[in-house]
Formats: C-alpha cells, sequence, structure tokens
C-alpha cells in the first residue's frame, strides 16, 4: 500500500471509490468533488502496489491553529486491513501541532456510527462534549438529501 498527498483527481476513479462506500449524495456531482478536493489543504491517497485508489482522506486547515478532517473513506473491499487506520495516523502526525484536530462523522445510531465511533476512539479521539465543547452546525436544504 502506497499512500502519498495528491493535487489532481480522476472523476471515474473518485467516483469509484465514493460509489464503494455508498456516499451517493457525493456521486450526484463528481466534478464537484473532484473540485473540492483540489481545493483542500491535504489530501492523502492510499493507493495499491498496481495504483489503484482504495482509499482517501482531506483536510480543511488552516495549518496554525485547526485542522479538520473533511473526509476519511476507505474502499468496502478494503476495509479492515489498516488502511484508514495508517490515512489518519499520517494526518495526525501532520497536523500535531494543530490545537484543534477535528472531524464528524454518523451519529451512532446510523448503519455504520457504532464502527466509526469505535474506529475513532481507538485511533484516541473523543466526542466534543468530552471534551469541554459543543460543536454546531447547519444542513443546506438539497444538498444532503
Amino acid at each position: 500500500m502506497i499512500i502519498t498527498a495528491e493535487t489532481s483527481f480522476d472523476e471515474a476513479e473518485i467516483f469509484h471509490l465514493y460509489d464503494s462506500v455508498g456516499w451517493t449524495v457525493w456521486t450526484r456531482d463528481i466534478a464537484k468533488v473532484c473540485r473540492a478536493l483540489a481545493n483542500s489543504h491535504l489530501v492523502l491517497a492510499a493507493r495499491t502496489d498496481d495504483g489503484r485508489l482504495v482509499g482517501l482522506a482531506r483536510t480543511v486547515s488552516d495549518d496554525e491553529v485547526v485542522c479538520y478532517v473533511q473526509e476519511l473513506l476507505v474502499d468496502k473491499e478494503f476495509q479492515g486491513q489498516g488502511i484508514g487506520r495508517r490515512l489518519l495516523e499520517q494526518l495526525m502526525e501532520r497536523y500535531a501541532h494543530c490545537r484543534y484536530f477535528l472531524l464528524t462523522t454518523d451519529h451512532e445510531s446510523t448503519p455504520d456510527g457504532p464502527a466509526n465511533h469505535a474506529f475513532y476512539r481507538r485511533m484516541g479521539l473523543v466526542e466534543h462534549h468530552e471534551q469541554g465543547l459543543s460543536a454546531f452546525g447547519r444542513r443546506v436544504e438539497g444538498e444532503n438529501d
């Protein structure tokens, strides 16, 4: 497995990866996803030895105070092989100087929620309320349906 920082993205490759994890909201406008990736602070890609994209992590950051992990995904076929762990470890090391290292994931009540929460806890992350913090947000109607 090879993990590298990437700055250009093939729409078909990105579509396949996002589709493999059921992120159909994202695959509706794959060109938009590729633009978002290109505008990110850092995108790490995990590829097999033959070059197949099987994992991706991207950040939005000021590289001083805050790093937000916008996406961390691993092709369903390759999950459980430590790829997500390696991607997240590299991000945590790269942004260790930032005061806040944040991410948002599905609620525990969703189908993937319990496994996602357990993974992030194993990686040393805790929920905001456990740190005396709160997080707020809003969804734009139509964008996330």
